[in-house]
């Protein structure tokens, strides 16, 4: 896609979708998803040496995600420039319910993305820099330089896991995570 280093944008919670709630493509322009370890924030985090431990630590729950991107430049073909200026392709996302993350492995755990009932990916969460908590550590590192870090109860996506996949209306897109579970997105 043009991009060779990490970003980050921000996901306005009004763009969350409820579990259950279908995807509705009409306010989009070519959406498509892909699958993420989601870390829910138990406690603040911030500062320039935060660690993949320390995101751990901090957080109260993991759970599966699909992030719904929605890039306004033709075909994704943008530069680091232009997907910064477009908040990443942050479209929408859904976020299912947060286990424990104490005893789960994240680099290991096995991710599955189908789309209408068709094997789309297969990935593990290493395709995250490394180990998604690694993303997360990462991204509050990069924010600490203009003196912003998470809050509790902040949700965080870690990064796409696999190529994200188009999508359209009467699509059907399930993305399972070993020991975190199964969500399901209906598109219409």
């Amino acid at each position: 896609m043009g991009v060779d280093s990490p970003i980050y944008g921000f996901l306005e919670g009004a763009n969350a979708l409820d579990l259950g709630a279908p995807l509705d493509t009409s306010a989009l322009i070519q959406p498509r998803c892909e699958p993420e370890i989601v870390f829910v924030l138990g406690r603040d985090l911030a500062g320039p040496h935060v660690t993949a431990a320390d995101v751990v630590s901090a957080s109260s729950g993991v759970a599966v995600g699909i992030e719904v991107l929605d890039s306004r430049y033709r075909d994704y073909k943008f530069t680091m420039p232009d997907v910064v200026a477009d908040n990443t392709s942050a479209g929408r996302f859904v976020v299912g319910t947060p286990v424990p993350p104490t005893g789960i492995d994240l680099r290991l755990v096995g991710v599955v993305l189908e789309k209408n009932g068709e094997l789309v990916a297969t990935a593990s969460g290493a395709a995250s820099l490394g180990h998604p908590a690694a993303a997360v550590a990462w991204m509050v590192r990069a924010m600490a330089a203009d003196g912003e870090g998470l809050r509790a109860g902040d949700v965080v996506l870690s990064g796409g896991l696999t190529a994200a996949t188009p999508v359209t209306a009467g699509d059907v897109v399930v993305v399972s995570i070993d020991r975190l579970g199964t969500l399901e997105l209906a598109v219409r």
